[in-house]
């Protein structure tokens, strides 16, 4: 039996706790260290005996590590940490701020190509699965539409926006898709509908003390990439509340595709997700897209990769004989 490959987590937090989980699920797989901006020995893995090393020193652990997961947020962390580690690791990351995908790319090619590693960015349910299905919709049936509607549910990338304006102490986001627009969408009517049509968001603040509550509301709600082309309420409550009522992380949706095949028969196509935990599935779709990077990496593969690029069979740790005997 071969060694397992090799496990690192960037980043402790709810999608890095994630990881660690889905990793106790994948006995071909291992996890070695954890990696954190904060001090390390305030960090405490599940794990008995994982040793949590800073992030200034990854470095110095290139030959222990054969993927690193990065879980960092995609608004300030992952812009930074991914071409950055793509330098001495294989990487994953969940890099979901999609108008930006373009241009992370580019940068995370331009190091893992030259440091000759893999790095797969923007895994996850979306963009990740919810791609593909995406993918799999127009090139099935080339004359339609593709629909994505969000949530109900918690955004952890929108929650983590949110957090970084001055002023709140915490506060999560929820994307609400607008019931009309998916009704349409399944009818079959193939209506044209704008961002704001097809979902809105509401937010939860908590305020750090003194905080200006318009200037925080106006920074939010006009805020790009996230929630400027959204229809978005802002409403401020207390930490308690918050706890209370807003602790859970579930989310979901689904990708409709609504063409015609053949001398205009109606064919519609949906793929949905309900997830009672948002980073806990995301983590999840990662260690399997870390097992893929492995098998690029020692085929002598190199640069950034989409999941466009990977073959799914590379996900499972079946042989392809398994797959083709088991699932084709």
């Amino acid at each position: 039996m071969s060694s397992p490959v090799r496990v690192a987590i960037a980043g402790y937090g709810n999608l890095g706790r994630g990881v660690e989980l889905a990793l106790r699920q994948n006995p071909d797989m291992q996890l070695v260290a954890v990696f954190t901006r904060r001090n390390p020995a305030d960090v405490k893995p599940l794990t008995a005996g994982v040793p949590v090393y800073s992030l200034d020193d990854a470095e110095q652990h290139k030959d222990s590590v054969d993927v690193m997961i990065l879980c960092g947020g995609s608004k300030n962390d992952l812009p930074e940490q991914g071409p950055h580690l793509a330098q001495w690791f294989n990487t994953i990351d969940s890099f979901d701020t999609h108008a930006k995908i373009p241009e992370y790319f580019a940068a995370v090619d331009a190091v893992a190509s030259r440091t000759k590693n893999v790095a797969i960015i923007s895994v996850g349910w979306d963009p990740g699965l919810f791609s593909l299905n995406r993918l799999a919709g127009e090139v099935v049936l080339p004359e339609g539409n593709t629909y994505t509607f969000w949530g109900k549910g918690l955004s952890q990338g929108h929650s983590d926006a949110i957090r970084r304006v001055d002023g709140v102490k915490a506060g999560v986001q929820y994307t609400l898709p607008i019931e009309d627009a998916v009704n349409r969408v399944r009818s079959g009517e193939n209506p044209e509908l704008s961002t704001r049509e097809k979902h809105r968001r509401e937010c939860f603040v908590v305020l750090e003390n003194a905080a200006d509550e318009a200037r925080v509301r106006d920074e939010i709600v006009t805020m790009p990439d996230y929630f400027a082309d959204y229809d978005t309420t802002v409403n401020f409550i207390s930490e308690a509340e918050l706890k209370a009522n807003h602790s859970a992380m579930p989310h979901g949706g689904f990708v409709i595709r609504s063409g015609v095949s053949g001398a205009g028969t109606s064919q519609i196509v949906e793929y949905s997700l309900t997830l009672g935990s948002n980073p806990e599935f995301t983590s999840s779709v990662l260690v399997a897209y870390a097992r893929a990077a492995h098998r690029l990496a020692q085929a002598g593969d190199a640069g950034a990769k989409t999941v466009f690029d990977v073959a799914p069979g590379l996900l499972s740790p079946k042989s392809a004989a398994q797959l083709r005997k088991e699932l084709l």
